[in-house]
């Protein structure tokens, strides 16, 4: 992102270090291979974080100029609205790879280069597994802590807070939750997914929920888990649907509700409901259905780093200038992406500010 949009005859003693043996690797898992690159509904709204903060970079470089900027560089990302909501999603995420490898020819480039420390003394000097590379600006893009097996480290809070930064509370996000005793009949359901809607911190979500052997995972649950601190959530099993329609005819639950069968069987298990003809129940038994609408639970906590999409908290954002994304503890010293405190929902966001702070960046350093 920031070369692109360079000089190259001025910037020409620019060089990436990246702890991989190719550019963009968690690129290349993104979106299952497809990167869900921004979304048609972007505002302050979809992130975590300083929202008037996040409300200014957007309107810098938005969802528009972002598509824009891709389209000129032969990349044609559509909707598909069959995988998450609104979400732009490219042919395949080796095109964006393959664009940002012709837009930095010009740069140097070390790969399988894990940097260690940064100093700083009338220059900067970065130190790796390999060498000590002097530099006059440092940007520093290298995510949060998720996906370890990417190379993600904490080398850009442990820098930030050795230039005087504070970081606000770091954690796993957009992540699958595991679940207490009372719910590990979600376990018996793995590999069934559904649509569903979520409330969590006065928010509600729709979309699709997966079972999964630890607990419930899928993209409303990734989302949810976005705003998630500690206490309940609640799942409606029955979007768009009332309940009380179901209790009108004389079938058997399991065949009166337009639920996967082993949901029913499991959940009815759980509550301790039979499963019988639905003119057969009390008002008791019918409250216990209509759980269905509205199933409260405290997870018991989430997959973990490495299986988060991203890291929510960072550096905080009082601390960066918005204009630049310069530090405001230490001159010429840059941050942009993950390890800031803004954290988008899933769908694209968070590709779309990533996006958008490094042209912001770039066109920073380009007018020094």
């Amino acid at each position: 992102m920031l070369a692109s949009n360079l000089d190259k005859k001025k910037y020409n003693n620019i060089c990436l270090i990246d702890t991989n043996a190719k550019i963009g690797s968690k690129i290349k898992v993104s979106g299952g291979a497809k990167c869900n690159i921004t979304n048609e509904l972007v505002t302050s709204n979809n992130y975590l974080g300083d929202r008037e903060f996040v409300g200014k970079i957007l309107e810098k470089f938005s969802k528009k100029d972002l598509l824009a900027f891709l389209n000129r560089n032969g990349v044609i990302p559509k909707i598909n609205p069959k995988i998450v909501k609104g979400t732009y999603f490219c042919n395949s995420s080796q095109d964006v790879i393959d664009m940002f490898t012709k837009l930095t020819t010009h740069v140097k480039k070390y790969l399988n280069t894990t940097v260690t420390d940064i100093d700083f003394d009338k220059h900067f000097k970065i130190k790796t597994d390999t060498k000590i590379i002097e530099a006059k600006k440092v940007v520093i893009a290298s995510g949060g802590l998720s996906y370890p097996v990417l190379g993600a480290s904490s080398i850009a809070f442990d820098t930030a807070k050795k230039f005087g930064h504070s970081i606000i509370k770091l954690e796993p996000a957009l992540v699958g939750f595991t679940v207490q005793k009372e719910q590990f009949w979600f376990k018996n359901l793995s590999g069934i997914s559904m649509p569903v809607f979520t409330f969590v911190d006065e928010k509600s979500f729709e979309g699709s929920l997966l079972f999964a052997h630890k607990g419930c995972s899928g993209p409303v649950i990734l989302t949810t888990s976005l705003y998630w601190k500690k206490g309940k959530i609640a799942i409606d099993f029955l979007p768009k649907q009332k309940i009380e329609t179901f209790f009108q005819g004389n079938k058997i639950i399991s065949s009166a509700l337009p639920l996967p069968k082993r949901f029913i069987q499991e959940f009815l298990l759980s509550v301790e409901l039979e499963d019988k003809n639905v003119s057969k129940l009390t008002n008791e038994e019918k409250d216990k259905l209509k759980l269905l609408k509205y199933y409260e639970f405290p997870p018991a906590g989430n997959f973990g780093y490495t299986k988060a999409e991203v890291t929510k908290g960072g550096i905080n954002t009082n601390e960066i200038n918005h204009n630049n994304f310069e530090s405001l503890k230490q001159k010429d010293l840059f941050f942009i992406g993950e390890c800031l405190d803004i954290t988008g929902e899933l769908g694209g966001f968070n590709f779309q500010i990533a996006f958008s702070e490094g042209m912001i960046c770039a066109r920073g350093l380009n007018s020094i």
